[in-house]
C-alpha cells in the first residue's frame, strides 16, 4: 500500500517530466559556455601590431555585432612564451600569442587531450641577435662572460632561432652550447640593460623594434639575423587557443579570425594609421616616423599565413624538444586556413 502524503507512482512520474521539461526549456534558452567573451594575452614589440590594431579599433566587438553578439575582450600583456603557456593552461586566458618555437611545445604537450593549436600566423620578420661586446664577431666568439637576454630561456622562439644558428655555425650535437649564457628577460628591459651596458648583459636576441634601436648605437652591431639561420622570411609571432574555446565559442572565435584578417589588411593598406595604433597601445619614446620606417621595410610583412614554421618543428623534434612530429603546418593549425599557403 502507498504510505499516506506520498504521491503515487503515476503522480511522481508526472512531477519528474515537468521537472525534466523545465531543465530542457532552461538547457536550450541558456547561452554556449562563454559565448560572448575572450581573453586575449599579448607582448611587447612591433610583432604584436595585428593585435594592437585590434584593440584599438575594436574589430572583434565590430565583427561580434555583425554575427548578431555582443563580444567582451580582456587583454593581458605578458613576457615570454612560456609564461604565455601557463596561462593559456591555468584558464587565465583563452588566445595566448607568441613565437613558433612556444606554439609548438604547448602543441606537443597538450596533443590528445587539450589540444592547443594555432589560428593563424601574425607576421613574418627577422630577428636580430645583438651585442655590444666588439670582440663577438660570430657566435664562435662568445664567452662564459658575456650573458644574452631573450625572452624565455630554451623554450621561445629566440631561444630556438639562437639554438639553430648555433648548430649550423659551432656544428652538429652544439646546438645548446650558448644556452648557458641565455638568460630570461623582457624586450623593454633588455634593451635598456643592452644600451646602457647594466646587468651583465653583453648581447640581446629580440625583435622589432627593439632590435633596430640598438642598433642606432654605434656601440652595438649585429652578429646574426634570424632569416639567414632559416634561409629567407620567416612567421615570427603566431596567436592560438585551445580546440574546447573554439569549439564551445564558434561565434566568438569566428568574429575573432574575421576581425585578425581585418587588421591585416589594414595595416598593409594604411601605415600611417597602424603606426598610430601601435603608438596608442605602445607607451614609449618612439615617434610615429620611427615606425613608419619600420613597417616600409620590406622584410617585415604582415600575413595570417605561416611560413616555414615547419623547419622549426623539424629541428624541435630533431633534438628532442618535441616528441610527435608534425607530417606538416596543418597538423598545428586548425583547419581556417588549411586551403592556403603555408609552410
Amino acid at each position: 500500500m502507498r504510505q499516506p502524503g506520498r504521491p503515487s507512482r503515476r503522480a511522481f512520474a508526472a512531477i519528474a517530466a515537468s521537472v525534466m521539461g523545465l531543465l530542457m526549456t532552461s538547457a536550450i534558452a541558456a547561452p554556449a559556455a562563454a559565448e560572448g567573451r575572450i581573453r586575449i594575452a599579448e607582448q611587447y614589440g612591433l610583432g604584436y601590431l595585428p593585435l594592437h590594431v585590434l584593440r584599438q579599433n575594436q574589430l572583434i566587438e565590430k565583427h561580434g555585432k555583425a554575427l548578431g553578439l555582443d563580444i567582451t575582450v580582456d587583454w593581458v600583456q605578458l613576457s615570454g612564451g612560456a609564461a604565455m603557456n601557463d596561462a593559456l593552461l591555468s584558464g587565465s586566458i583563452d588566445l595566448g600569442s607568441a613565437g613558433v618555437g612556444p606554439l609548438l611545445t604547448i602543441w606537443d604537450r597538450t596533443k590528445g587531450n587539450a589540444n592547443v593549436k594555432a589560428i593563424a600566423s601574425l607576421n613574418d620578420m627577422p630577428l636580430f641577435l645583438t651585442t655590444a661586446n666588439p670582440k663577438v664577431k660570430s657566435l664562435k666568439d662568445f664567452t662564459d662572460a658575456d650573458k644574452i637576454a631573450l625572452p624565455a630561456v630554451k623554450v621561445g622562439v629566440q631561444a630556438r632561432i639562437l639554438q639553430m644558428a648555433a648548430e649550423k655555425e659551432l656544428g652538429a650535437g652544439k646546438y645548446d652550447a650558448l644556452d648557458k649564457l641565455t638568460v630570461s628577460m623582457p624586450h623593454p628591459d633588455a634593451t635598456a640593460a643592452l644600451l646602457s651596458g647594466s646587468g651583465g648583459i653583453t648581447a640581446h636576441l629580440s625583435s622589432p623594434p627593439f632590435q633596430y634601436q640598438q642598433l642606432d648605437d654605434p656601440k652595438i652591431h649585429k652578429v646574426v639575423s634570424s632569416y639567414d639561420v632559416l634561409g629567407g622570411p620567416h612567421s615570427f609571432n603566431l596567436i592560438w587557443s585551445k580546440q574546447s574555446f573554439r569549439d564551445e565559442n564558434p561565434k566568438t572565435y569566428r568574429a575573432f579570425l574575421d576581425a585578425l584578417r581585418e587588421a591585416m589588411d589594414y595595416i598593409n593598406a594604411n601605415h600611417d594609421g597602424a603606426a598610430d595604433a601601435y603608438l596608442a597601445q605602445n607607451k614609449g619614446s618612439l615617434d610615429k616616423a620611427y615606425i613608419l620606417r619600420l613597417l616600409n621595410d620590406p622584410d617585415i610583412r604582415f600575413t595570417v599565413t605561416p611560413n616555414r614554421t615547419e623547419a622549426f618543428a623539424d629541428f624541435m623534434h630533431k633534438v628532442g624538444a618535441i616528441k610527435n612530429k608534425p607530417a606538416s603546418w596543418k597538423d598545428y593549425f586548425f583547419d581556417d586556413l588549411h586551403d592556403g599557403a603555408g609552410s
